[in-house]
């Protein structure tokens, strides 16, 4: 079952929620993206939300402002602490069990899964906002300063904040925000041609420097495969979540 609801009076601030048949395991936020542009929308997430509801999982495929049509900071990160946010009043009803919330983003969305896990320490959430427990970044941006060096999508990073990221900027830059509390898994293609590997490599490994809890999956695919629910990487996708006791801790 799917059902679009708003969070919000802006055309773009809703989300689709699919649910499983029968009782959930918990909340996966679906996060698109699409260098945060708004040509691309939450379609991109739908695919996958599915697979998440068949696998028994409650899907939040969130749409979020973005570029065109009202996004950039801080509004694109507003609605995504709000769409999370929302799953508050969502639970009663809908028997969400919120102590297991995953984030799960791809390109510009794996930037926005990975920030959304430390948004409380930037006063996007208040103490009774909904915590993530999890983060996977699928081909994430996670270095806003090294994807402007790099150019990529003509310097969306640039423009997403505005002016070319900087040490500044920490409070979007999940680069500068390591280490998480919660553990965070990098899926990257060697092959992606749209954001370098070492957007995830170079994460991985300042994350665990710091003492977190982070693990670099790299497959042999390009910058699509991941969010291709028929992939051999989605199935290892979906084994990492297999792996999360009801606990909210890996297993």
């Amino acid at each position: 079952m799917t059902t679009r609801i708003p969070y919000g009076e802006d055309p773009s601030q809703f989300g689709d929620l699919h649910l499983p048949d029968g009782k959930a395991r918990g909340v996966v936020v679906v996060i698109h993206g699409g260098f945060w542009r708004d040509r691309y929308d939450c379609a991109l997430g739908t695919p996958l939300a599915a697979s998440l509801a068949e696998q028994g999982w409650a899907a939040w495929n969130l749409e979020y402002r973005r570029l065109g049509s009202g996004g950039g900071a801080p509004a694109t990160f507003d609605d995504v602490a709000a769409g999370i946010d929302a799953l508050a009043a969502l639970a009663p009803a809908r028997a969400l069990d919120l102590s297991t919330v995953v984030t799960l983003g791809h390109s510009a969305g794996g930037h926005l899964a990975a920030w959304a896990a430390a948004r409380q320490r930037y006063g996007w959430s208040s103490r009774a906002g909904i915590p993530v427990t999890h983060v996977i970044s699928q081909a994430g941006v996670l270095d806003l300063r090294a994807a402007s060096a790099d150019g990529l999508s003509d310097d969306a990073a640039a423009a997403l904040l505005g002016h070319r990221p900087s040490e500044a900027d920490e409070r979007y830059d999940p680069a500068q925000q390591v280490p998480l509390d919660v553990p965070v898994w990098c899926v990257h293609g060697a092959a992606d041609d749209d954001v370098p590997p070492s957007q995830s490599r170079d994460y991985v490994a300042a994350a665990r420097a710091a003492g977190a809890e982070a693990e670099l999956v790299e497959f042999a695919g390009d910058h699509f495969e991941v969010i291709d629910p028929d992939s051999a990487v989605w199935q290892r996708i979906l084994s990492i979540l297999e792996g999360i006791r009801p606990d909210g801790r890996p297993g």
